[in-house]
């Protein structure tokens, strides 16, 4: 098994496994070390099948079930992600970490591409702990301690016209609050957790101050130095930690079809911050050094 590493501090391709053959408790092992180290991961040139991917998703940890996706027959945790000129997107093209609405929110994610346009259709992801590193000092401090609400906001649209489905929805997804900056249960680095999609607002402050402090976050994933673009192909897996970056898909190729198949690792504990928790191991960090810096 080699990893290449595609961008400083997230990304990295997988050569030289099968995932569609078994794989020995090193091999996974492997994986998962390289998956809390990169962020994202991602394997070519994988012909698995449904069942297989579903398999391969329950090493990491229970299958959630998504209550948006539409579901493969049979398989509730199988999520189908088709789109096309029938299907537009459903507001998927906004930096977001999934699920975030939930008292638990998604661990990690696996996407399986099945069908790509000639052209567009790339997903793109944030490091959320280069995001928090590239804050100034003064705001990290700020920012450390406070808690945000989550709600599925945009997704709300789905519900209109059933006021009764919606209501279960807020009954089932109460939000919660979540620390704006957690700590990362398995490595322990600091992450900006907050994100478009799903963040109301910020506890303890007025709606304009919510507003503009949430903003200034939001603005990290944007930074390219923190991102990593993945051009996908049929039988491109990739696996994602949700609790370290933020993904965008990117919606350039109506109407044309893009055909993705989800499963998804369910949290396991709620978010949370420990100030005197030390990263458990070394890592790659962005220093984006000008030559003008110190010039008077």
């Amino acid at each position: 098994m080699d990893v290449v590493r595609c961008q400083p501090t997230i990304g990295a391709e997988i050569r030289g496994l099968d995932l569609s053959r078994p794989l020995d408790d090193a091999a996974f092992d492997s994986i998962r070390e390289a998956l809390l180290e990169h962020k994202v991961i991602f394997f070519r040139n994988q012909s698995i099948t449904q069942e297989q991917q579903i398999a391969f998703g329950q090493r990491f940890g229970p299958l959630e079930i998504n209550p948006f996706r539409p579901q493969g027959e049979g398989k509730p945790e199988l999520q189908i992600v088709k789109n096309d000129e029938d299907n537009p997107v459903l507001s998927t093209d906004v930096w977001h970490a999934d699920l975030t609405f939930r008292a638990k929110p998604t661990k990690f994610t696996v996407l399986r591409c099945l069908e790509m346009p000639a052209s567009g259709g790339d997903t793109l992801w944030a490091d959320m702990c280069a995001a928090y590193d590239g804050l100034s000092a003064s705001l990290r401090e700020f920012i450390t301690g406070l808690e945000a609400v989550h709600d599925f906001k945009n997704f709300r649209i789905l519900y209109k016209g059933d006021p009764d489905q919606l209501k279960a929805m807020e009954d089932n997804f109460p939000n919660p609050t979540h620390p704006v900056v957690i700590t990362h249960p398995d490595t322990l680095r600091r992450v900006l957790f907050v994100n478009r999609q799903f963040t109301l607002r910020v506890d303890g402050m007025s709606d304009h101050e919510s507003r503009q402090l949430l903003e200034l976050l939001y603005e990290q994933a944007h930074v390219p130095e923190y991102q990593f673009r993945l051009k996908w192909e049929p039988e491109t897996v990739a696996i994602w930690d949700n609790r370290s970056c933020q993904h965008y898909a990117v919606n350039d190729y109506y109407p044309n079809r893009r055909h993705m198949e989800r499963v998804a690792v369910a949290g396991d504990a709620e978010p949370f911050f420990d100030a005197a928790a030390e990263p458990a191991r070394p890592y790659a960090s962005i220093n984006r050094v000008h030559a003008y810096e110190g010039l008077g």
